[in-house]
């Protein structure tokens, strides 16, 4: 029984809490932006809470986009949304609980750095879940 009450916990939580469709996440080659709940990493975001550094690339961003797809389609459950030219929008999904979580890609050729956005649709905290995939993706990619 008590093994029971967390589980139902979380499918309550999944059906509650804003949910952000595909068509309102922003398309014109810019990052959306992190609420105050911490489900939620950018490299764009000032708040300690959301804030995350960059992957750093070298050469040309096509390269980089090549390379960075390449590691994405690599792992479980992703779906590209969109591929434009310098941004990219993916979903990943949850195995278990079938969480959707939203991710964006912006190339900065002139800086040389790919900035993005993870965050959760559904609930308050990820406990730390876009943030480790995030750095997974770096991680992957520094190699």
């Amino acid at each position: 029984m008590k093994l029971l009450n967390p589980v139902l916990f979380i499918v309550a939580l999944s059906l509650c809490g804003e949910v952000m469709s595909d068509s309102s996440i922003v398309k014109k080659h810019q990052l959306s932006k992190c609420s105050d709940k911490p489900n939620c990493v950018s490299t764009l975001d000032s708040r300690d809470q959301h804030r995350i550094n960059p992957i750093q690339f070298t050469g040309d961003y096509i390269n980089a986009k090549k390379k960075l797809l390449k590691i994405l389609h690599s792992l479980p459950r992703i779906k590209v949304i969109s591929n434009n030219e310098q941004y990219l929008q993916l979903t990943q999904t949850s195995l278990i609980f079938r969480f959707v979580d939203d991710i964006e890609f912006l190339f900065d050729e002139e800086k040389k750095e790919i900035h993005f956005f993870s965050m959760s649709r559904v609930g308050h905290s990820d406990f730390g879940v876009n943030r480790k995939r995030m750095e997974n993706i770096r991680r992957i990619f520094e190699q």
